[in-house]
């Protein structure tokens, strides 16, 4: 057994105790010890730690001078309950969730404009963010019989991957590596299949920039690249959590609906990879308004500006000329 090893299953072990005790909690207590962790993540912790600054950034990007640095720093403290929320969530879902009691744990907004793609014959690329609980989206389609290819980062620790992996196979859905997954995704489709996805990560030098938030953001254009290809709808989804009423609900209640679906057979002509593209990130931003203490604003969305996309062409055409 090598070094890497034994600390993998030291991390699983750890991971393994604090889901037991998670899910001997009641949803009360389980409110409780995240606004515990999240005072002592934000009050407690350095702030390079936490990407306090990162966080505090955003915001400002995005609602430019809509908040004050009170509010500004309410809403990092609230994100940072709702990730821990979210974690005990995750604990809590294949006991706590099930199709009997769905309609008690969910409220539906949209939910038509979903369904109808997801009943046609066409495939159907199901988009969201950090936002919500994305992972409580997953597993509401599957409980209704949508099995989905979700597509995430394989996670380093092996242990670790494995139990996300039978979490997600247990309402019914497949795993798709995030590293070369392109040519999965494109079978999938080609198959009929449906994939799922996050849409708000860099893309890096060469992505498609688009508005979000009034400023220009990398996105990945394969997913517009995919729908063109197998004309397969983009429905942006989410589960966005209520407020608490434990007197009238056992558990934690959610809004579950569909923002936008995009028809890529509605887009014609050069840019219509950038047109599609600019309408689902459109869709989670105006997601995202609704509550903002449900967004993970601490990951760098705005890493790579349109400056520094544009030197690097010149640089490659340089190169090769």
């Amino acid at each position: 057994m090598t070094w890497l090893d034994l600390r993998y299953r030291a991390e699983y072990l750890v991971f393994r105790v604090l889901v037991c005790v998670l899910q001997a909690m009641s949803p009360r207590r389980c409110v409780w010890l995240a606004e515990t962790l999240a005072f002592f993540v934000f009050r407690v912790l350095p702030r390079k730690l936490t990407r306090y600054e990162v966080a505090r950034q955003n915001i400002q990007t995005a609602f430019r001078g809509r908040y004050t640095e009170k509010q500004i720093d309410e809403i990092i403290f609230r994100m940072w309950v709702h990730l821990f929320r979210m974690i005990a969530e995750i604990t809590h879902l294949t006991r706590k969730f099930h199709v009997n009691n769905a309609f008690s744990v969910l409220s539906f907004r949209n939910r038509s404009d979903i369904v109808r793609p997801l009943c046609s014959e066409r495939p159907v690329i199901v988009l969201s963010g950090h936002y919500g609980n994305w992972e409580m989206s997953l597993s509401s389609l599957g409980v209704f019989g949508f099995p989905i290819n979700v597509v995430a980062r394989d996670l380093d620790n092996p242990y670790l991957h494995n139990w996300f992996f039978r979490f997600r196979q247990a309402t019914g859905h497949q795993m798709i590596g995030k590293k070369g997954a392109f040519g999965r995704m494109a079978s999938v489709l080609e198959q009929g299949g449906n994939i799922a996805l996050l849409c708000d990560q860099d893309a890096g030098l060469r992505g498609t920039f688009v508005d979000f938030f009034d400023r220009k953001a990398s996105t990945f254009p394969t997913i517009a690249r995919l729908a063109i290809e197998f004309q397969a709808y983009i429905c942006v989804g989410y589960s966005r959590r209520l407020p608490d009423d434990f007197e009238n609900h056992e558990w934690v209640h959610f809004e579950m609906g569909c923002e936008e679906v995009v028809d890529p057979l509605l887009f014609q002509g050069d840019d219509a990879i950038q047109q599609i593209t600019q309408q689902f990130t459109r869709a989670l931003e105006r997601l995202i308004r609704r509550s903002p203490e449900q967004y993970l604003w601490a990951h760098r969305r705005w890493k790579t500006s349109p400056q520094q996309a544009e030197a690097n062409k010149r640089i490659r055409r340089k190169k090769a000329g």
